[in-house]
């Protein structure tokens, strides 16, 4: 195989329980208790800058208040009243020989009158109604919800605050907050980039997995004429799974490169992924956004996986600790991987990004914070139930330890790794991932295996919950604290250990000693999904055999400017003096900006060439 591409990872960002994914803040919330004094007060900091007045007392940041309303907590009133959520009764009446009669302004009669009711005029602006017979109608009232934990962003924060979001869904909100978010993150302003690849050398590969279903988006939609209300023209476009790629390329980035968005359920940050590495690798790209938005947290998703039996309930909460029935359990501790557990906790997030190829990143002098060189999926085959697991997932595990193996040795895969193992908190998940990550340590000799999982933190974000385990596992990297599973009282004892290392309580390793991460992700009707991760130690090491010691200081010449920016980044949104980019009606081309030829075509003066080789030369009629 020739000279390949390095997928480097040169920024991310996005918004998550934990706040904000840049500058590590987001990681910093989980391994808080661990943290040195001065990098408190900046994740403090951080934290204060989103959620606004209320977690600052005279100017400083309000240690517990921040502490207490971000990470899983007990679902807040600006998603709803998990005590009296809305929903429609069912009420069949019968008028038993005595008609059913009411008064009615005309205005809210039916456009088409039930064959049993009589209406006559009542007064100039009112009929009465009388029914005869059957009729059903649905009556407003109110329950309290099974479900009362979810991952959430920090209280206060709203990012369609942040730019004229014009109703946009949650999702698609926090979609502009988080690419914008990853484009501050690389420290390297955005025209000079674009000037160094073609206009096709881009691509944007970003989605949800379940689309937009709150009241903005599809939910909207269709649930309006249930609710006698009026469908809006943006119900429809707005609510599509790819509308989070199609938002960053028209108001973020202004790519007329790739797109699109793979769907995976719970692995689709990692379809996504896979994608852009394929681009970087095969010079399809050049430059690649990667991401996912998810924001379940809305009573209709909830109960749909609630039915299922896949979340954890206040019920199953108090039976796992003792609680009397009727008491409230601790919500922060709803999510509790691999131990004694009861189901998932659902989380909103929104995670993306930014990929080079290793000549651009050395060019630049971009910063590198690791390289993400392969994504395997898997399917599981004949299934008895469409959400239980499979085996597709070994396939995955072993053909990323495989690769992470043939890049860095086997020494280094036995010594210098570690696993961001999905960990729903679900009793199937913790038996059956378990298994399969101590199979797979088995197989290839690792001992000792350290085993992450961030959902005790944040919860599931379907789609995007593998964009939480990168963003922490580009933290550990840096501050080399890896997050224990502190929601736990101990490991179950249906839980495979052998070969692997659980932890209750946050542990530092050896950042010198860090070569590689395995990022696994499963997801429903068998989307199994494995990435192969390489630390910021072992991407320099590679770039430094591939290109000469000039080029190499030259890049470090040039990187200590692009950290400069970084840093001056992110003391702006510390401060509140940066907006999220957001481009409405900037920059946009017509016809008469294109023109083209049999072998090139040019946009707006960016020529991008039309002499395209058949790959199937050997096919072909000499």
């Amino acid at each position: 195989m020739g000279r390949q591409r390095l997928p480097v990872i040169v920024g991310f960002g996005g918004v998550s329980g934990a706040g904000r994914a840049s500058g590590h803040h987001g990681y910093a919330r989980m391994v808080y208790s661990a943290l040195e004094q001065q990098q408190r007060q900046r994740t403090l900091a951080s934290l204060a800058a989103l959620m606004g007045p209320y977690a600052l007392s005279a100017g400083q940041p309000k240690e517990q208040y921040i502490l207490d309303h971000t990470l899983v907590r007990r679902i807040e009133l600006n998603h709803f009243d998990v005590d009296s959520v809305a929903w429609n009764q069912r009420f069949p009446t019968e008028s038993n020989g005595h008609p059913v009669s009411f008064d009615i302004a005309r205005k809210h009669l039916p456009s088409v009158i039930p064959k049993e009711w009589k209406v006559t005029p009542a007064t100039v602006t009112h009929v009465n109604v009388q029914i005869v017979g059957q009729q059903d109608f649905l009556l407003p009232t109110h329950r309290e919800f099974d479900v009362k934990a979810a991952g959430q962003l920090p209280t206060g924060f709203d990012p369609g605050k942040l730019y004229p979001s014009r109703n946009h869904p949650r999702g698609l909100q926090m979609s502009v907050y988080a690419a914008s978010d990853a484009l501050g993150s690389i420290g390297l302003d955005w025209d000079t980039v674009r000037r160094q690849v073609g206009i096709d050398q881009m691509s944007v590969y970003a989605g949800s997995a379940m689309g937009q279903l709150d009241g903005a988006g599809t939910g909207g939609m269709l649930k309006a004429r249930y609710l006698g209300q009026r469908i809006s023209s943006k119900f429809c476009p707005l609510g599509f799974a790819e509308m989070p790629a199609d938002f960053v390329n028209a108001y973020v980035l202004g790519s007329l490169g790739g797109t699109g968005a793979s769907l995976g359920a719970c692995a689709s940050f990692l379809y996504n992924l896979r994608n852009g590495i394929e681009d970087i690798r095969t010079g399809r790209a050049r430059v690649v956004f990667v991401g996912t938005s998810e924001a379940p947290v809305t009573p209709e998703i909830m109960e749909g996986y609630s039915a299922m039996g896949a979340l954890a309930t206040d019920r199953g909460l108090c039976q796992l600790d003792g609680i009397a029935e009727g008491k409230e359990p601790d919500h922060r501790r709803a999510c509790r991987p691999f131990a004694e557990n009861c189901g998932f906790t659902i989380a909103e997030s929104a995670q993306m990004v930014v990929l080079f190829d290793d000549e651009l990143a050395l060019q630049l002098g971009a910063t590198m914070f690791g390289a993400a060189t392969d994504v395997f999926v898997n399917a599981d085959g004949y299934k008895k139930s469409i959400s239980g697991p499979g085996v597709g997932n070994y396939l995955t595990m072993a053909k990323a330890v495989a690769s992470a193996r043939a890049l860095v040795g086997e020494q280094a895969l036995r010594s210098g790794g570690l696993v961001q193992a999905h960990g729903t908190g679900t009793p199937q998940n913790r038996v059956t991932e378990s298994q399969i990550l101590s199979q797979t340590a088995r197989a290839f000799g690792i001992e000792d295996w350290p085993v992450v999982a961030v959902k005790s933190y944040v919860g599931h974000s379907i789609g995007s919950a593998a964009g939480d385990q990168l963003a922490a596992t580009l933290g550990i990297w840096h501050h080399g604290l890896l997050p224990g599973i502190t929601t736990i009282d101990g490991i179950a004892g249906d839980v495979s250990q052998d070969q692997l290392g659980f932890s209750r309580s946050h542990r530092e390793v050896d950042r010198a000693r860090q070569h590689y991460a395995i990022i696994n992700s499963k997801g429903f009707g068998g989307n199994n999904a494995s990435a192969t991760l390489l630390s910021p130690m072992v991407t320099a090491q590679m770039l430094q055999r591939r290109y000469s010691k000039a080029e190499w200081r030259a890049w470090q010449g040039a990187n200590e400017a692009v950290r400069e920016r970084q840093q001056a980044y992110d003391d702006g949104m510390i401060a509140g003096s940066i907006d999220p980019v957001y481009k409405f009606d900037h920059g946009v081309l017509g016809d008469t900006d294109v023109q083209y030829t049999g072998d090139r075509i040019s946009i707006a003066g960016n020529v991008v060439s039309l002499d395209l080789a058949s790959p199937y030369d050997d096919m072909l009629p000499d």
